[in-house]
């Protein structure tokens, strides 16, 4: 079968599927599967935008579309979503036509949490006073995974740069190009680093959500960051749960059905993959590694394992305990998603995981939560036990390769 073909195939039609509704409205009632009483629903609020991923990858190159039943089949650019889709709208505008959400286009100047705050309430722009800051769900639906970065350097932006403008780091004052992050209105519920308030934005140029100290620890001064407006459909990134009863949860929002708990154990890229492919749960067999979009999309940024001794996580679902690094007990896990994340000179080894604990580093042989609970880091897709997990990068991430998995499939 020429998967290719399908994908460009489903592409084609998911955008005339765009282009011909014309009230949004999506009947994605249970197909008479056995489905443990699974709710019908109408509408969605919270669409997830597709990454854009077109590619194919085994654990260090690019490959030929995988066959079912083949190693590295499941992965990101086996399935298609929503394919992004936006309008300029002339003004300084761009209307997201999948979300909803009306953006706004050039960032300007960096500037620091409080000064945002204050600036959008007084902000106007295309004949509009009703812009807000995103969430970081919001801000996280502009995200394409078919960016790159090399180390510091930007080389392919995780934004559309066809619509929005996305400034880099600027050199001459000290700071790498992929400083680059654009902030949220979401803020850490938790400390990061040594006792730090944060605020979780995402890095368009080098394709990392993170939560970022508001204060510089060296001065106390206020750290700077760019800020993208948004306006419209104020529901986005709200979830509508249901327990099915059956080890299954759907988010009526998101038209998305997840497993309730995940299998207690850890995999690498390739056999995550595998384990999700041949899942049957709820009278299903047709679950898969979910995109790193669709994994964000359940993340609970109201809580994590400092201020509500539990995952960032609705308490419907369940997380595998685990001990961190040091071995203490308390904490959560990594989740492999499908989506790959390309940097440095080997692009093509590492994949995205959400960390549903705390996104741990060790800094100066301290262990600390270093990018918030809800952060999405990228792992190497395959490695040796004997090898990891290790620590790399500026703040000791923790790369562990074997991580958990928790599955998705479509409602409708």
């Amino acid at each position: 079968m020429n998967f290719e073909y399908l994908k460009t195939t489903f592409s084609l039609l998911a955008v005339c599927s765009i282009m011909s509704c014309g009230d949004d409205t999506i009947d994605t009632a249970d197909n008479g599967e056995d489905g443990g009483g699974e709710i019908g629903f109408t509408g969605l609020s919270y669409e997830i935008v597709d990454t854009g991923v077109l590619d194919f990858y085994d654990n260090d190159a690019i490959i030929t579309a995988s066959g079912v039943g083949d190693a590295f089949y499941g992965q990101d650019a086996t399935y298609m979503g929503n394919q992004p889709s936006y309008t300029d709208n002339g003004d300084g505008t761009v209307t997201d036509n999948v979300t909803g959400l009306i953006w706004q286009q050039n960032m300007g100047d960096k500037m620091s949490y409080a000064d945002a705050v204050a600036f959008v309430e007084t902000f106007n722009l295309g004949g509009y006073s009703d812009w807000r800051i995103p969430t970081i769900k919001e801000l996280y639906s502009l995200s394409n995974f078919t960016g790159r970065c090399f180390g510091d350097d930007a080389v392919d932006m995780f934004i559309d740069v066809d619509y929005f403008d996305q400034p880099i780091g600027d050199e001459s004052i000290g700071e790498r190009e992929i400083d680059g992050q654009t902030w949220s209105i979401t803020e850490y519920v938790g400390r990061v680093m040594n006792g730090d308030e944060a605020v979780f934005g995402f890095n368009f140029v080098d394709g990392r959500l993170k939560s970022y100290p508001k204060y510089s620890p060296a001065t106390g001064a206020p750290n700077t960051m760019y800020f993208r407006m948004v306006r419209g459909n104020t529901a986005y990134g709200e979830n509508d749960f249901t327990d099915n009863g059956n080890g299954t949860i759907t988010d009526h929002a998101t038209g998305l059905m997840w497993q309730q708990a995940d299998n207690g154990e850890n995999y690498d890229w390739e056999h995550a993959l595998a384990y999700a492919e041949s899942l049957t749960l709820g009278g299903h067999s047709d679950w898969r590694m979910p995109n790193a979009k669709e994994l964000q999309s359940i993340v609970d940024y109201t809580r994590s394992p400092q201020t509500t001794n539990s995952p960032a996580i609705a308490p419907l679902f369940t997380c595998t305990s685990i001990l961190d690094y040091n071995g203490n007990p308390g904490q959560y896990g990594y989740y492999w998603s499908s989506s790959p994340l390309q940097d440095g000179p080997t692009p093509y080894t590492d994949a995205v995981y959400f960390c549903f604990g705390e996104a741990e580093g060790l800094m100066n042989g301290q262990l600390l939560d270093v990018h918030g609970a809800g952060a999405q880091r990228n792992d190497p897709k395959a490695g040796s036990t004997d090898n990891f997990p290790d620590t790399f990068g500026p703040q000791g991430d923790i790369r562990k390769v074997y991580n958990f998995i928790r599955c998705v499939r479509d409602t409708n």
